[in-house]
């Protein structure tokens, strides 16, 4: 009779069982893994009633050969050299290396039945986070060893009685499964399947880059890919696709026989940008849209490195990346792997030289792409916007003309149903009730007034990161952002017309304008406004127009006139060198409040201070004293 004796203290078991994974999904991932690891060409993820099950068509183990010993040996390292580090058949590199991922179906479930067959030899056992006299797992006897899918070699874990659940679309388990196991081709295919409903991932690349309008790949291995992205505008692709070439960074790291190597850190892979996230959480998945994940040895090591890479701008939202580098999984070297294989050592040289890579160049560079796309979809609909206003305006013109020619013959009827004689009070009434009477023809000039910029956020380039936290607090209080002027913001729509001066913009549609609709300004003031002839020339067309404004200012800097500097304005502080933004809890109360005049003054629905203070306090640093 066969014996199943695991060899480990069994206390790791209750452990690290339940809590080495958090997510079913990287669950799934590991022992998809072993079937890769395994040789598999398919791999089944079969959600049932009570169990999920995992079978793959692999070499499976056989008990005589001592392949099931050596999966009982937990934390046994499969990886110790270069020729150790390939699969069975040679073609493959192992994913595995720590010995633990065989505990990861202990996170789902109490007990987990293993089931196995090579070359017609079938054995089985249930693996459980607390085995009977500390070591034996019970024997599943043959005639219950059962296959769904596979047939003469194979593995098949069933994760029974789940403290999980797979989402209820397979679409959005797809999703999920392609997110952190990107390795399907036509030689290894998954299959999810639940009842009757099956779904097949084998091409992970169409399934993405459709969806993408920016991208920049690094490698011969992955140039590729740019094909799938869609050509809308073939005369700015090169502005928009790019292939790059490997990125190699020098690195020198001490190796397992404590000597230290100069090596090559290789970064392949891909990093792009959505064109749009439109109905993206219509059907939420467990994993966001918007990540870079690293990957060695075709396994993913860190799901998401973007806020850690990322400045927290609007615009990175859009962004999806993977990323491969694998000297992270080099056998020589010492293992940079979290137990849970969710992460990575922040602390490891490699781990610091990609993600400062990542952060300088690669994400800079694809937001970059980014804003070019949005500027060339958005250059047509503002030039028909931009149209459709000068044609409103001649329209309120000619209305004005039609008006001035109606009221004067009207006027004449008048004088001459008065008489010569009539008095000049009464030719004045006569004229003013004609006025008034065809007024209602200018109704044109609301529709106009409507398309208009509302507020403008003046500001220098040296003080965007204050202006930034303007914008979004607007934003927070539901403003529109097509109703903010803001000539750095990251979000196209806010800012001038491509190819259009931003003075020649103000003064054609707020100043030379039958509309009487002025702009509201957001003055930011600093010591930078006294060097910035931009700044100085929209505080005197302020000034001259008569416009309301509001001031936020970067202390030490003192607003003067011809801005309204009786008016309170709020003050902000900034460290130096660092440049970092903070305020006192009355100033932060003081920004709130202006933000919250803005909208009353132009009719946007505010929302309640308290919301405000909190939603600030995630911007900037909110101090007490």
């Amino acid at each position: 009779m066969k014996e199943y004796r695991l060899n480990v203290d069994p206390r790791i078991l209750e452990l690290l069982g339940p809590n080495l994974y958090t997510n079913i999904y990287y669950v799934l991932a590991e022992l998809i893994a072993n079937a890769y690891d395994a040789d598999a060409k398919n791999v089944y993820i079969i959600s049932n009633k009570d169990d999920i099950r995992v079978e793959d068509d692999g070499h499976g183990m056989s008990y005589e050969a001592g392949d099931i010993a050596k999966y009982l040996n937990v934390a046994g390292v499969s990886r110790t050299t270069e020729s150790g580090s390939l699969t069975k058949s040679g073609g493959r590199r192992k994913m595995g290396r720590k010995g633990v991922g065989k505990l990861a179906a202990l996170s789902v479930s109490e007990d987990v039945d293993v089931l196995t067959v090579a070359n017609g030899e079938k054995s089985g056992f249930v693996l459980t986070r607390q085995p009977e006299n500390g070591h034996d797992l019970k024997a599943i006897q043959d005639d219950q060893i059962v296959f769904e899918r596979i047939t003469d070699h194979g593995s098949a874990i069933i994760m029974r009685n789940p403290q999980y659940r797979l989402h209820k679309t397979l679409d959005a388990v797809k999703r999920n499964l392609l997110k952190i196991f990107p390795l399907v081709n036509a030689n290894f295919r998954i299959h999810v399947v639940r009842g009757k409903e099956e779904i097949t991932i084998e091409d992970f690349d169409r399934s993405i880059m459709g969806e993408l309008c920016a991208l920049v790949t690094l490698g011969e291995k992955f140039k590729q890919l740019c094909d799938l992205v869609t050509d809308s505008y073939p005369e700015r692709r090169g502005d928009l696709v790019a292939a790059r070439a490997m990125k190699a960074i020098p690195i020198t790291m001490r190796a397992n026989d404590g000597k230290e190597h100069e090596y090559s850190l290789e970064v392949l892979g891909w990093i792009g940008a959505y064109r749009s996230t439109r109905g993206r959480k219509a059907e939420l998945t467990d994993f966001p849209d918007n990540f870079i994940s690293l990957f060695a040895n075709e396994k993913m090591g860190e799901f998401n490195i973007l806020p850690i890479v990322g400045q927290n701008k609007l615009n990175e939202v859009y962004v999806v990346g993977q990323l491969h580098v694998d000297l992270f999984e080099l056998t020589e070297l010492p293992d940079i792997a979290l137990s849970n294989r969710q992460g990575y050592k922040s602390d490891d040289p490699r781990y610091e030289a990609v993600r400062e890579y990542v952060r300088s160049d690669l994400l800079a560079d694809v937001l970059k792409r980014r804003e070019t796309y949005t500027d060339i979809i958005n250059a047509d609909k503002k030039k028909k916007k931009e149209d459709a206003l000068k044609g409103d305006e001649e329209k309120l013109k000619a209305a004005i003309d039609a008006f001035r020619k109606k009221a004067s013959a009207d006027a004449v009827d008048a004088l001459a149903a008065l008489g010569v004689k009539a008095s000049r009070d009464a030719m004045e009434n006569a004229i003013s009730q004609s006025i008034n009477t065809n007024s209602p023809d200018l109704g044109l000039k609301s529709a106009v007034d409507s398309q208009k910029k509302k507020i403008l956020i003046s500001q220098t380039y040296p003080d965007k990161p204050f202006a930034d936290i303007i914008y979004q607090m607007l934003i927070f209080n539901n403003v529109p952002p097509d109703d903010i002027l803001y000539t750095n913001c990251d979000d196209e729509v806010c800012r001038v017309p491509e190819e259009r001066g931003v003075y020649d913009y103000l003064r054609e549609f707020f100043v030379e304008s039958y509309s009487k609709q002025k702009i509201f300004v957001l003055f930011v003031t600093s010591e930078n406004t006294k060097v910035s002839w931009g700044a100085i020339t929209e505080v005197g067309a302020s000034w001259i127009t008569k416009i309301d404004h509001k001031i936020f200012n970067i202390h030490p800097f003192r607003p003067e006139h011809p801005l309204n500097d009786e008016m309170q304005w709020q003050s902000t502080n900034r460290d130096r060198p660092s440049g970092d933004l903070w305020m006192m809890r009355l100033n932060a109360d003081v920004f709130c409040q202006k933000i919250e005049a803005v909208c009353d003054a132009l009719g946007y629905k505010k929302m309640a201070r308290e919301k405000n203070m909190s939603h600030l306090g995630t911007l900037v640093s909110i101090r007490n004293a």
